[in-house]
């Protein structure tokens, strides 16, 4: 019924959780060695599967309107601040900074790898792919709308309700449908193994260099009794009231952390550590200094854009945030609030 009685565990979840955390381990075990090879599968076969679908959504009835609704700007939406923090937090989620593993794949790098490139190849790639599967999962909205004979606003839903409920109901609607349910989940599989590995990475390789003799030499073992841990504290989500806990986690445990900590990292490097030093520093590795744009961007135009969003995030989404717990007292009780902000101040209160 909520957050007071979540059930017991379902056996089912725990068993899929079981053998995911067992791929993770075989894929992680050997540092990057190993990962670097699990990534080649994890990070290819998404975008193979994303032009399969989207061929095939474009040639479903009322494809069209959904794209169209999809490309078709609301311009009003910008007086609202929570549009603004909801594009930061995506855009943190799907490219990474703040979380540590961009820092720690990188950290892997030789010293004169040209990190300016893959700065603007990652970022632009991320973009263009979040744009690509915007057409996705619109062409597939608008097939949905046209089959109940709905407007498109009425047949989409936010997060995992739309990965999960929506789009596998759609697919449930086409011919052959266990084919694409099979490669559509195992697109998401593979999505799921892809961050959770780039995640765990940034935390062991920080561990293991900080503890180079306890854990460097034993990353095996430590590998095993870190991901046994954290197994553990995902059994809950594994209960019939699992979603619940996923729902507190996502709306109060990432988004203002998040912002909060790249604006110290931001602050951190070029306010104290210094634009120009971090600009000498990134000559000697390239052979050429970055240009005066970065440097402003890096000082000011940057710091700048995600406090202010950092405080809107608090501003507004914060009685938000509090109505979308509270909308169903009996699914999300008073007490869920202030562990939620338990949570989001337990990643911002390390850095005082």
């Amino acid at each position: 019924p909520g957050l007071n009685d979540v059930g017991p565990i379902k056996g089912s979840l725990a068993i899929c959780l079981v053998t995911v955390f067992v791929l993770v381990y075989f894929s992680l075990w050997k540092g990057v060695k190993s990962s670097g090879k699990a990534v080649w599968v994890t990070a290819i076969l998404p975008y193979i599967v994303l032009f399969i679908l989207l061929i095939r959504g474009i040639t479903l009835p009322g494809a069209t309107d959904g794209m169209i609704y999809y490309l078709t700007p609301r311009f009003e939406m910008l007086h609202n601040p929570k549009v603004w923090v909801d594009a930061a937090t995506q855009i943190f989620f799907s490219l990474g900074p703040g979380f540590g593993t961009l820092l720690a794949l990188s950290s892997y790098n030789k010293f004169h790898n040209n990190c300016y490139r893959d700065a603007i190849f990652t970022a632009t790639i991320n973009c263009l792919t979040s744009f690509l599967a915007g057409f996705v999962i619109f062409s597939v909205l608008g097939y949905m709308a046209h089959v109940q004979g709905k407007h498109i606003s009425q047949v989409g839903e936010e997060g995992p309700g739309l990965v999960f409920t929506v789009y596998p109901e759609a697919i449930a609607t086409m011919t052959g449908s266990v084919f694409w349910s099979i490669i559509f989940f195992l697109m998401l599989i593979t999505l799921g193994l892809d961050s959770t590995f780039g995640g765990l990475e940034a935390m062991i390789t920080g561990l293991c260099d900080e503890y180079p003799k306890p854990l460097g030499r034993h990353r095996e073992v430590f590998v095993g009794v870190l991901l046994v841990f954290i197994f553990i504290c995902a059994l809950p989500t594994c209960t019939y009231g699992g979603m619940y806990i996923v729902d507190l986690l996502n709306i109060f445990g990432t988004g203002n952390p998040i912002l909060f900590i790249v604006f110290v990292e931001a602050a951190g490097v070029f306010w104290f550590y210094g634009a120009d030093r971090f600009a000498n520093d990134i000559e000697k590795m390239l052979g050429f200094r970055p240009g005066m744009f970065w440097i402003i961007c890096w000082k000011y135009i940057s710091p700048t854009f995600i406090f202010v969003l950092f405080v809107c995030s608090f501003a507004v989404p914060d009685g938000e945030a509090n109505e979308e717990v509270s909308e169903e007292a009996a699914k999300f009780p008073g007490w869920s609030v202030g562990i939620g902000w338990l949570l989001t101040c337990s990643s911002i209160i390390c850095i005082p």
